[in-house]
């Protein structure tokens, strides 16, 4: 028996009732998903040009417009970028629109903020405390790799990152890389190691500051700090990096949007 064309297979799949089977899912949603798995298994590399929506449409097998839907939502979440004149494109943490997506801090005083400095302080492997271990889905035990950034907004010591990442993808990855690195952080996750971040969560909380980052962040113990909890997530909801953030924010705030 032949087996159905793409698109049959999709379209039964998404006017399937939900009693007889999954869920209903949108046939958009579906070319989603099927996008995602192509830049999960590196199809399509950071930065790349991805095919016209005309050849995704033949390649599926669906309307052009069902695809449209698709990478337009891609591009809402920052998994794509459109240039006008020149297609659709990987989102790489090396663009200026995305490289600071992750960093919500804004001065108070309007105008552009000031040069943002990183210096790595500290870069080692070691056995993953049990809660890291299961943020990250790693197994007690499991070797991490943990990194101390202070990160410098105008000269002025502004955050101090406390950053967990899976040992066995982030082989190779020492204090002297990170400190000849030029790129974002994320960039070089991307360019050497091959994990690319497309989303995060935050909790996000005050504390007073411990006695043991004062003298980093140049404030006194106990003064009042933002700290930032974050998990980053690569393709597929994988959890790839917990970061720990203790923001100053006497002339910094930290900006969202909600739509």
């Amino acid at each position: 028996m032949a087996e159905p064309r793409p698109e049959t297979s999709l379209r039964t799949r998404a006017a399937r009732p939900t009693g007889e089977g999954a869920a209903f899912s949108p046939l958009y949603r579906q070319i989603k998903d099927l996008l995602v798995q192509s830049l999960e298994r590196g199809e399509w590399k950071p930065g790349e040009l991805i095919p016209s929506e005309i050849d995704l449409a033949a390649r599926f097998q669906v309307s052009q417009g069902t695809v449209r839907k698709a990478v337009d939502e891609l591009a809402a979440e920052h998994m794509l970028l459109r240039r006008q004149g020149k297609g659709t494109f990987v989102a790489t943490h090396h663009e200026a629109r995305v490289r600071y997506r992750f960093l919500r801090l804004a001065p108070d005083e309007e105008g552009e903020p000031g040069r943002a400095e990183s210096r790595i302080l500290e870069c080692r492997r070691l056995r993953a405390p049990a809660e890291i271990a299961r943020a990250l889905d790693l197994r007690a035990g499991e070797t991490v790799v943990m990194i101390r950034r202070l990160l410098s907004m105008g000269q002025t010591p502004t955050v101090l990152d406390d950053i967990w990442l899976p040992g066995s993808i982030f082989r190779g990855l020492t204090l002297e890389l990170l400190s000849a690195n030029k790129a974002p952080l994320y960039g070089l996750f991307e360019s050497e190691f091959g994990v690319s971040m497309v989303r995060a969560d935050e909790k996000l909380r005050a504390v007073a500051a411990p006695a043991e980052v004062c003298t980093l962040l140049n404030v006194a113990a106990g003064a009042p700090l933002l700290q930032v909890d974050r998990v980053s997530y690569t393709y597929g909801d994988r959890p790839m990096e917990i970061r720990r953030g203790l923001y100053l924010t006497d002339r910094y705030h930290y900006r969202n949007s909600l739509n």
